[in-house]
């Protein structure tokens, strides 16, 4: 039975164990020693280069759906699959180890700016062959993230190595283009519903995360009863950058899973939401003052996906119009009161 080590590089460098055991790792980079940056290892610390297949894991938070996980393995091709946090520990390494189908999985707990600019971290998550964000809390990750080198590599591995990536809860939300920063703490449907805003809708855009298919698309997670303020935050987006946002919202214990051709299949036991404007924006949007985006009761249109074990319901990022399994519907707000045609 695997034992599970933690290393914190504050001394002499540690040597490496056997082959598929809880191995020490060894640092490239001095700042990873001074920084005290910590790696869990599973499995073989030796460099593995496996070939990659893009694509994306939206995970809603709460139980993993290990369907999700054996969807990025699967595009992993043998290689090694690095988790990546602000706070915790090992939780996923046996996890996804135990799995198959990855050369090792190594944790990475990265909790300062410094430490998020370390060359070290960086050259382990190039050198990834899939790559996952821990859930925890978002601004953690945008405010010592971001800007950083860590966001170089995340890009990185999206846009040329093309290697699968996705983040459960927080590590969901930062995956869109557009995204809820929660610099302010959390917020409430009601909340945003009646202040669009409010100091609790802290929104950025197309500064962090550069993934093609999510582009102008705003994510959320823990989804059921989230939904007004999902589209509030498409309201504010839609009125302050002049996009044609997109949204999608994943309930907990459920993955959408993005391939390279924009196909998305949703496993798990709850639903995945596809929501994009259908026409003009919101119709009263503005501070101190609740959201009204009615048009004719249908101010979003909405495709609805319920999970599956084997992924079998279906929506097209293509052309955001085309799907499996799913059903058609709206969302809209009158004076602050949301409102779904589901």
């Amino acid at each position: 039975m695997k034992k599970t080590l933690m290393y914190l590089f504050a001394g002499a460098l540690l040597a490496s164990c056997s082959k598929n055991e809880i191995n020490p790792v060894t640092t490239d980079a001095q700042d990873d020693i001074d920084l005290k940056i910590v790696y869990y290892l599973t499995g073989d610390g030796e460099d593995v280069e496996g070939e990659t297949e893009d694509g994306t894991v939206l995970m809603g938070g709460s139980t993993d759906v290990d369907a999700a996980f054996e969807w990025m393995i699967d595009r992993a091709g043998g290689g090694d699959f690095v988790v990546i946090r602000v706070t915790g520990e090992d939780g996923y390494n046996q996890y996804i180890y135990d799995m198959g189908g990855v050369n090792s999985v190594e944790t990475i707990v990265i909790n300062t700016t410094n430490s998020a600019n370390s060359m070290g971290v960086y050259n382990r998550i190039i050198n990834a062959e899939a790559l996952f964000i821990a859930g925890g809390d978002q601004w953690n990750y945008v405010d010592i993230w971001k800007g950083t080198l860590v966001e170089d590599a995340i890009n990185y591995l999206i846009n040329v190595k093309h290697a699968p990536i996705g983040g459960t809860s927080a590590g969901e939300s930062i995956l869109g283009d557009a995204y809820f920063d929660a610099m302010n703490g959390t917020v409430t449907s009601e909340g945003a519903l009646n202040n669009p805003y409010k100091d609790r809708v802290s929104l950025q855009y197309d500064n962090f995360i550069e993934n093609p298919w999510l582009v102008n698309t705003i994510c959320d997670q823990h989804y059921m009863g989230r939904e007004g303020r999902h589209l509030t935050f498409m309201a504010r987006l839609n009125k302050d950058y002049g996009i044609d946002v997109k949204g999608i919202g994943v309930d907990e214990e459920t993955a959408a899973c993005i391939d390279e051709d924009g196909h998305v299949q949703v496993f798990g036991i709850n639903n995945a939401y596809f929501c994009k404007k259908t026409n003009l924006g919101p119709e009263a949007c503005a501070s101190g003052h609740p959201l009204t985006w009615d048009r004719g009761d249908q101010a979003m249109s909405v495709y609805k996906v319920p999970g599956t074990l084997t992924g079998d319901n279906t929506f097209e990022l293509s052309d955001w119009s085309t799907g499996s399994g799913g059903t058609w519907g709206y969302f809209w707000a009158f004076k602050g009161t949301f409102y779904s045609s589901f």
